[in-house]
């Protein structure tokens, strides 16, 4: 991997102050950039010092997405931090879930939004009777980018759930940094917001994209973005991952929060074991929500009995979004993959070809798996009770259905409203009238 330097800004935008909040012209689909440096950072003792000590030293712009942000100690010096860069004039956006960050306190973003930030919230709505309602097509993305040369991707958000000392509940997790040409291209997504580029809409067009996927030389230091919206992207993430799987020919190991993919992704799942591929499946042992280890064991007998090999993490709840394929290839994310993550919410993944990256990686999730995990028996797995077939039959049915049913379900679009707006919008929708 090659080092590049902090202060090298790539984006030509920076220069204007002009131009820091215009949309990006529209393109087709990110494609592969070689020649960057990226760094694994495993739980929030890696990245929150790594991305705070990259605030500090910003001197033009910050672009930040989080699903997540809590006023703990973690959300406390992250603002702080945001606070003191827009003092000293530095172009700060951050875009926040009205679901995942939807109790903040008025006081915590008013003080953001007086400083100089440019602080939007991703479909807000105040809760009715205490519970908040806008469960679905969530901001669940999480990135970073910093003066458009240092970028920051994962499934970590800022709160201190992701630290050890949190207790037995802190979160299991995993993100990368990045410096080199693929900034460029997250730093245009991060910039575009709403208008995002658009895909390649015919069949010829998606082929002659999957071909450039397949011709990849093996060079090391290529970084790809990928990301999933509600429009043109919906099933990005989920072809990636397909495509890697059917080229599989070592090992395959997903190591993912909330597993409840479809059809076709367990069927390249299966179908890589049995063609002797070895297929390590890391899934949650000790969740934060019961329901996610309820369905992903409804498809345990399924990928067991094809050589899959199950192991559930029981250290901590697990909420990683990791993958890898071979010796190569590697993904690194906020993507679950389940019917939320694969078919409703804003998600962005990285791609990564790099050797070296790829081992470290491995390395991590191997020594989780043998360490800290419970394998779950080939032989032995419940199977043949009637009950117990129709409930899996049932639930499996109902979640890959689910999506499609809430679509049918009336809303409003969801969008991305400036904090001022977000407030009086969410107050004129309770008044009396």
């Amino acid at each position: 991997m090659n080092e590049l330097p902090l202060e090298k800004t790539t984006v030509a935008s920076l220069a204007d102050p002009g131009l820091a909040h215009e949309p990006p012209p529209a393109d087709l689909d990110y494609g592969w950039h070689s020649n960057n440096r990226v760094v694994l950072l495993e739980n929030g003792e890696a990245y929150f010092p790594r991305v705070f000590e990259v605030l500090r030293q910003a001197r033009d712009e910050i672009l930040l997405e989080t699903f997540i942000l809590y006023e703990d100690k973690v959300g406390h010096e992250l603002h702080r931090l945001l606070i003191d860069a827009a003092q000293r004039g530095v172009r700060v956006t951050v875009s926040l879930d009205g679901f995942g960050s939807g109790e903040l306190s008025t006081a915590f973003l008013a003080a953001m939004s007086n400083a100089g930030v440019r602080l939007q919230i991703f479909d807000p709505a105040r809760p009715i009777f205490g519970v908040r309602t806008n469960w679905f097509h969530r901001l669940h993305r999480k990135i970073v980018v910093v003066d458009g040369s240092i970028a920051f991707v994962g499934g970590i958000n800022f709160s201190a759930d992701h630290l050890a000392d949190f207790g037995p509940q802190a979160k299991q997790d995993y993100a990368v940094e990045i410096q080199g040409p693929a900034v460029v291209d997250i730093h245009h997504f991060a910039l575009a917001q709403g208008d995002r580029p658009a895909r390649a809409r015919y069949w010829w067009q998606r082929r002659r994209q999957r071909r450039r996927e397949l011709a990849l030389n093996e060079h090391d230091g290529q970084v790809r973005l990928v990301y999933r919206d509600n429009r043109q992207h919906r099933n990005d993430i989920e072809e990636v991952y397909r495509l890697a799987l059917r080229g599989a020919r070592q090992r395959v190991v997903i190591a993912n929060a909330y597993f409840f993919p479809g059809y076709r992704l367990l069927r390249e799942i299966r179908n890589a074991a049995r063609r002797g591929v070895e297929v390590r499946l890391i899934l949650q042992g000790e969740p934060d929500m019961l329901v996610a280890r309820l369905a992903a064991r409804m498809l345990y007998d399924y990928l067991l009995k094809d050589g899959v090999h199950i192991y559930e993490y029981c250290k901590r709840p697990l909420h990683g979004k990791v993958a890898l394929v071979d010796d190569d290839w590697s993904t690194v994310g906020s993507s679950n993959l389940d019917p939320l993550s694969l078919s409703l919410n804003l998600e962005a993944n990285v791609l990564i070809r790099d050797r070296a990256f790829t081992r470290e990686l491995y390395k991590r999730l191997d020594w989780l798996s043998r360490e800290h995990c419970q394998a779950m028996p080939a032989k032995g797995a419940a199977r043949g009770r009637l009950w117990r077939l129709t409930v899996g039959f049932l639930v499996f049915h109902i979640l890959r259905h689910f999506p499609a049913w809430a679509g049918w379900l009336p809303a409003h679009k969801p969008r991305l409203q400036p904090f001022g707006q977000a407030e009086d919008e969410t107050e004129s929708r309770h008044e009396p009238h």
